[in-house]
This record gives C-alpha cells, sequence and structure tokens, in this order.
C-alpha cells in the first residue's frame, strides 16, 4: 500500500490512494494538485468512500473542476481539472 503520483501524458497526472483512509486521501489530492500546473488533469483513485464528500469539499473551495467521477469496482475515480 503506497501512494503513487504519476506524469501519465501531456498535462495528465495520476493519483493512487488506495487503502488509505481519512484524512489521507485529501492530503494527498492537495499536495498532488499544488504541483500540478492550472489546467492540468488529475486521476485520483482511492477506495475510502467517505473520503469522497470532504475531497469534493476541498475540490470545490479552492477552485478546481471535478470533470467526472465514477465507481468501478470498489474502486471511486475523480477526474479533476486543476482551476
Amino acid at each position: 500500500m503506497a501512494m503513487k503520483f504519476e506524469k501519465t501524458g501531456e498535462g495528465t497526472y495520476a493519483l493512487d490512494v488506495c487503502g488509505y483512509v481519512c484524512p489521507h486521501p485529501q492530503i494527498y489530492c492537495k499536495k498532488s494538485l499544488e504541483k500540478i500546473a492550472e489546467g492540468d488533469v488529475l486521476e485520483m483513485t482511492f477506495d475510502n468512500p467517505s473520503s469522497a464528500e470532504t475531497i469534493i469539499q476541498m475540490i470545490d473551495q479552492a477552485g478546481h473542476d471535478l470533470m467526472e467521477k465514477k465507481h468501478e469496482g470498489g474502486k471511486i475515480i475523480f477526474r479533476i481539472k486543476k482551476g
């Protein structure tokens, strides 16, 4: 169980925090968004449903755009465009 943050393409990044519980997914999401440029997209994968609401609140407060949210198996995937 290790946090994984990587560049996946031009202006796209992936963050995998499966296995982590609150508040770690939110913290890693915030730190990852700080590392990328405005307009870049972060695809975040996590498996702790209770983190979803706080991540959405943090994204809204910071002025980022939650472009997509989906469930695949037990995982939740957010596509976030940095605002």
